[in-house]
This record gives C-alpha cells, sequence and structure tokens, in this order.
C-alpha cells in the first residue's frame, strides 16, 4: 500500500531532541510527497481527535527546543482493546495510512500490540534519556542528559570539596545505569551504584571499604533511581545504619535531566531517525524501530526493541573505579 498520509505523536517522557525528530519526520514525509499529521498528547490525543495537519513552516525554529510541541500524555485507555479500537477509528477517519511514534520502551510496546491488532504500519524512533532500547547503541535524548548530570555535578562538587563532604547524587535510569555510570566517569565521580548489579549494599560496601577518604577530601557516588538499588535516599540510609561515622548528603536532580536545549549529537541523531523512518516506511517496511549500531542506521523489530536485552560494558566500572582511586 502506497503511503499517502503520516501521523506523529509523541509517548512517555519528554526526551531533549524529540522536536528535532518531530522536524526531520516531518519534512522527509514532505519531501517524498506524503502529508503529515500531527497528534497531540501521545495516545491520549490520538483516542480523542487532537490532530493537526502539518507543513513544512510547523516545524520550522524548533530543532533547538528541548520537550516536544506535540506534548506527551499517559494514557490507560489505551492499555484496553476499546481505547486502541477508539484510537484505529480516528485514524481511519483522519485519512493516516502510517504512524511514526516517538518514545521508549511503554511507546513501543504499545505501538507493537495496536499494529498487530489492526494491522497498521508503525514506525518507531527511540526516544529516551535512559538509552535502555535494546537494538541501538543510542537513544534520542540520552547524550543531552548526560551532559545536563555532568554539568550539575561539577557545580556540586565545588561544594562538596568546600565542605569536604560525601554526596550521593541520584540520577534517572529506573532500569538502566548508564546515565549514573557514564556520568561518574566524565564527572570524576568516585563510584556509581547501579541497577544492573542488583546488590546495592555491596555496591555501597565495595566503596567504602575502598578508603574513599585516603586521598581525597570529598567524595560522589552517582546513584541510578531504582528499586534495586533504593536510590540516593535508600543509599544514604544505609550509610547512616551501617556507618554512622560517615555524614552523607543527598541531591535529587530529578526532571532538570529531561529539559534542556538538545546537544548537536542528539539533534544529528534525531534527524538522521526521523529520515530514516520515513525511508522505511517508502519501502514497505513497518512495526520496526529504527536505530543506529555501529554508526550505522538499522531497523529493528518492536519485539527486540523492548525486551530488555541491552547490555551495558560493565568493564567501565572498571574504568570507574580505577581512575578515581
Amino acid at each position: 500500500m502506497k503511503i499517502k498520509c503520516i501521523g506523529i505523536l509523541t509517548s512517555g517522557g519528554d526526551a531533549p531532541g524529540m522536536n528535532a525528530a518531530i522536524r526531520a519526520i516531518t519534512r522527509s514525509a514532505i519531501y517524498n510527497g506524503i502529508r503529515v499529521k500531527g497528534i497531540y498528547r501521545g495516545y491520549k490525543g490520538l483516542m480523542m481527535g487532537e490532530i493537526e495537519e502539518f507543513h513544512t513552516e510547523s516545524v520550522s525554529n524548533i530543532i533547538q527546543h528541548g520537550g516536544t510541541i506535540l506534548k506527551s500524555a499517559r494514557c490507560q485507555e489505551f492499555h484496553t482493546q476499546e481505547g486502541r479500537q477508539k484510537a484505529y477509528t480516528t485514524l481511519r477517519s483522519e485519512g493516516i495510512d502510517a504512524l511514526v511514534v516517538c518514545g521508549g520502551d511503554g511507546t513501543f510496546t504499545g505501538a507493537r500490540l495496536f499494529a498487530q491488532e489492526f494491522d497498521f504500519p508503525i514506525i518507531g524512533v527511540p526516544c529516551t534519556i535512559d538509552n535502555d532500547l535494546s537494538g541501538t547503541d543510542f537513544t534520542i535524548g540520552y547524550d543531552t542528559a548526560l551532559n545536563t548530570i555532568v554539568d550539575a555535578v561539577d557545580k556540586i562538587k565545588d561544594t562538596a570539596n568546600s565542605h569536604e563532604r560525601l554526596f550521593f547524587i541520584e540520577v534517572m535510569g529506573r532500569d538502566a545505569g548508564y546515565l549514573a555510570l557514564n556520568g561518574a566517569i566524565a564527572t570524576g565521580a568516585e563510584a556509581a551504584i547501579i541497577p544492573e548489579i542488583e546488590t546495592g549494599i555491596d555496591q555501597l560496601e565495595a566503596f567504602i571499604s575502598r578508603g574513599f577518604r585516603k586521598s581525597k577530601n570529598s567524595s560522589i557516588v552517582l546513584v541510578a533511581e531504582s528499586d534495586i538499588t533504593g536510590g540516593a535516599i535508600g543509599v544514604a540510609e544505609r550509610l547512616k545504619k551501617e556507618h554512622p561515622e560517615y555524614e552523607a548528603r543527598i541531591t535529587i536532580l530529578g526532571h532538570i535531566q529531561r529539559g534542556g536545549s538538545p546537544t548537536a549529537a542528539d539533534r544529528i541523531l534525531a534527524s538522521r531517525l526521523g529520515a530514516a523512518a520515513i525511508d522505511a516506511l517508502i519501502d514497505d517496511q513497518r512495526n520496526i524501530m529504527v536505530g543506529v549500531v555501529n554508526d550505522r542506521v538499522v531497523y529493528v523489530p518492536f519485539n527486540k526493541a523492548i525486551k530488555h536485552e541491552k547490555k551495558m560494558d560493565t568493564s567501565l566500572l572498571s574504568v570507574l573505579k580505577v581512575v578515581s582511586n
């Protein structure tokens, strides 16, 4: 079937570079003679018919902005068959032949189910700061979030050094420690506590047992927000209970990591993957995520992208341990 009109939506947590992806998808589609309709507020807006025709000028001057001009929303109703039927009816009435969805694991899980139920072409563009999707080396938003963490930790180190304090800094990464581990290396932190190593107490003990105060007057530990790690508050509570001789401060970076102007790397990645999404539809591909592996665009089935099989290079923990001595 020849694609004549596509819909674009962003769903789940916002990520810097989403706007760059929207711009690339829109302009690549128009360049190839395909109409574009922007769907506001994700799957919720799709069900409610919050849809607007997009033109080239609709995406002018957005590449440098964080967030998403299409907004985002959680939608429990889309989890039901009735909700998805409502979404499909909207697509048919709007004359939309295919969807390009920008988001992460939850977004693609919903897209995969919808595509199977209604035999509808969908292409996914990976936008999540956690970098936790299989089948792609990097996700849109990860590089910007990492740089935001680096900037924040650099500032915290100034006061940590002044007061000779231990700081536990919580960063995002519920299921993946990429931000915590690479942020720790990039900032010269002493340790990272990540969910990939499912013994948070052991990670804390390993840090303490190295004698972190032997050669430094302050220490920074990055902690991924996770039930496995316990987050910065959980780690600090364990420290207080098990090592009362140490006093720690807690900083939770929170949603600051999602905001801000995307880095050049994220803008370029978003542009490449947005254009690749349209190329995939023209080639009659469907129900896949576009990604990048070894700097080459790849096409990954949704079921592989959302399997949580992405392997972290845990040798980076050894790098951190060596360079933090």
